[in-house]
């Protein structure tokens, strides 16, 4: 839970004007919460507020009322610490911050329209405040209700307790052998934290079977766990030295938290050792997160020259001195941020609460731009929740742990898997001939501007099916032995949802003519008609993907009007459609026209036949067919299946030699 994590950063409250006037007990809770001790000073401020019944005690009611609203904030009991500050507010305490505390009190417990309220009334007075500012935008965004990614986030049951267990982390890229932070009952040490009221934490392991299943946990091996609290750890590449988040406490003071280091010697850690970072013994260093490379240690420290708050540093391993550096205002803000974790040079992930976010720490995303700045996404619903969200580990791909104190009114938090399934991207269909039937051993090919260049023989029906990826424009070409190519282009969404396209390619023979359906003419007129252009910018590009191709286009005529008379109108016509190819740019080389008239009556094709069930595959619709036809409607269809534009290769090696 964050009120473990944050006792890893207690910060010193200082505490004004109480302790003189309300007694030994009043007292003693600001002593405690003084020292970082919010469990302890929360139980005393609640029997102090307790007995401040009396009509003259109204206004010390409401200052411990904005006192005990802070600890349970620091316990991360954010319902409880909401109703604090608004009993603080009816009792008349007046604080430059109480509409903000608790706006991210309500905004954490998921009442977020109460919480836009309260940011909206802060901003009046304090306008150019970043992170009320950031926290508007971030309920605004969670009341809205925005889509869920793609990710599936469940309780890691098998090792959570009934206590506080966070800050999992692979041990190494095998990915079997997983450490974390545990307050159960079993850790070292009898006494608990006058910080939380638990136990002080102690580092765990669960590892994989045989089987690849995750086994109970059990304690870290060697000298690494004491009374003291350790946490939140990393690893070297190597897997040779452990850096871990200790925090020591002596009696009436406040919390030391540094870094240590632990050496693993046959399967077990020794003692841990101090990092030394900087000679500043008041400052608090934590959340050691160790680069890939095994360069650099990330932290986070509230030493002086940050932005605000926690900010995450950096500082080399091999050469302490002059390379500490803190990330800037690309990472840090006026908030705190936390929890580093380092998956590639130019790939950082943390938490934050200064960042827009649905509530308490949510995680970030943050990629290594060209110009040298960080580019920061918030990782979204479910990754983060109302509640604090931290301590993330990756697995493989997209997969791995974090945790979270989601759904646990008590603030304790729990180890969340999570995984991102690949998208299921698709694009299929079929390749077939005019007559719609499939082409054997035809090849597509499918080239993506991301690089991609993928190839494949259809199945003997025809179908093909290639993965996709999201936002990338392709080519697609499809050709077979005996026929021309066919190209397409394609772009697929952006969206990250599954999806799967269909397209199909029609290829043209070069053995047999080939009609061009929906040419269309002026009726005893030779010229084109506009609703023809498309068919025919259809047919340009197949010569354009064809280079090597010439042909002749030939037109048509139903058995209607003299020999002659149809020769010459078929003629305009075929050369009508030439004049148009020549115009968008295909060389007159490449072409001839010709005009049959009604010298060659159409042939039912296996699709004519489909589309006009009352002719049979095979029939030739000669004159003599056409006038023994006893119903007029098959005689007129007859006429129109003649009445055509056709092409016929007439070569293949144009320009080849």
């Amino acid at each position: 839970m964050k009120l473990k994590i944050f006792l890893i950063f207690t910060i010193v409250s200082l505490c004004i004007g109480l302790s003189g006037c309300g007694g030994a007990k009043l007292a003693t809770a600001d002593e405690q919460m003084a020292r970082g001790e919010y469990y302890d000073a929360s139980k005393t401020y609640r029997k102090v507020y307790n007995k401040l019944t009396k009509k003259e005690d109204r206004a010390l009611r409401g200052q411990v009322a904005h006192k005990m609203a802070q600890c349970h904030q620091k316990l991360s009991q954010y319902s409880r610490s909401a109703a604090a500050y608004q009993n603080a507010m009816r009792y008349g305490v007046e604080d430059s911050t109480i509409h903000l505390n608790l706006a991210m009190m309500l905004q954490a417990d998921g009442k977020y329209t109460a919480a836009i309220k309260e940011y909206e009334t802060y901003l009046e007075c304090d306008p150019s405040n970043l992170i009320a500012q950031n926290g508007l935008i971030g309920a605004k965004a969670a009341a809205a209700k925005n889509p869920n990614t793609r990710y599936i986030v469940k309780n890691f049951k098998l090792v959570n307790s009934r206590r506080a267990d966070y800050a999992p982390m692979y041990y190494d890229k095998s990915y079997d052998v997983l450490y974390f932070t545990t307050t159960n009952e079993k850790v070292t040490g009898d006494n608990r934290s006058e910080i939380t009221g638990m136990k002080k934490g102690d580092i765990w392991v669960t590892r994989k079977n045989e089987k690849g299943e995750w086994q109970r946990p059990e304690p870290a091996g060697g000298e690494v766990n004491t009374e003291a609290d350790e946490g939140v750890i990393s690893f070297s590449p190597d897997g040779s030295t452990m850096y871990l988040t200790r925090s020591l406490r002596a009696p009436n003071s406040q919390t030391a938290v540094e870094i240590y280091t632990s050496q693993r010697s046959d399967a077990s850690w020794s003692a841990p050792v101090k990092y030394e970072i900087t000679s500043d013994t008041l400052s608090s260093y934590g959340h050691p997160a160790v680069s890939p490379d095994g360069n650099w240690l990330y932290f986070s420290s509230d030493m002086p020259g940050g932005v605000g708050g926690k900010d995450i540093w950096r500082v080399n391993l091999k050469d302490k001195y002059g390379s500490l550096e803190n990330l800037g205002e690309w990472i840090n803000t006026p908030g705190d941020e936390m929890f580093p974790y380092v998956r590639t040079d130019s790939l950082l992930y943390f938490s934050s609460n200064g960042w827009p976010g649905y509530g308490g720490l949510d995680i970030f995303r943050a990629e290594l731009t060209k110009s040298g700045g960080w580019n920061v996404t918030n990782m979204g619903v479910p990754m983060n929740s109302a509640a604090d969200d931290f301590g993330i580990t990756f697995g493989p791909g997209e997969t791995g742990f974090f945790s979270s104190n989601r759904g646990d009114a008590r603030g304790y938090d729990h180890i969340f898997s999570f995984e991102k399934p690949e998208l299921n991207i698709l694009i299929s269909g079929w390749v077939l001939d005019k007559d719609e039937e499939p082409v054997p051993n035809a090849v597509i090919r499918i080239i993506g501007n991301d690089g991609s260049n993928q190839k494949q023989i259809a199945k003997p029906d025809g179908t093909f099916s290639f993965p996709l990826n999201r936002g990338v424009s392709y080519v697609m070409l499809a050709g077979a032995k005996g026929y021309l190519n066919s190209r397409q282009e394609f772009t697929s969404d952006t969206t990250e949802v599954d999806a799967e396209y269909g397209i199909d390619f029609i290829l043209a023979s070069i053995n047999k003519p080939v009609v061009v359906d929906n040419i269309f003419y002026d009726f005893d007129k030779a010229s084109l008609r506009p609703e023809s252009k498309a068919a025919l910018d259809e047919l340009a590009q197949v010569l354009r993907d064809n280079p090597n191709v010439t042909i002749e286009m030939a037109s048509h005529t139903d058995r209607w009007g003299s020999d002659e008379y149809n020769i010459k109108l078929s003629g305009r016509r075929a050369k009508s459609v030439i004049d148009y190819l020549i115009e968008v740019g295909i060389s007159p080389d490449r072409l001839q026209s010709q005009g049959y008239g009604k010298t060659k009556p159409k042939t039912i094709t296996k699709k004519l036949a489909r589309e006009y069930p009352q002719f049979k595959e095979g029939d030739v619709l000669t004159p003599e067919y056409i006038e023994a036809l006893e119903n007029p409607d098959d005689q007129d269809a007859a006429d129109q299946i003649n009445r055509r534009t056709e092409f016929q290769v007439l070569s293949i090696n144009y320009q080849m030699y």
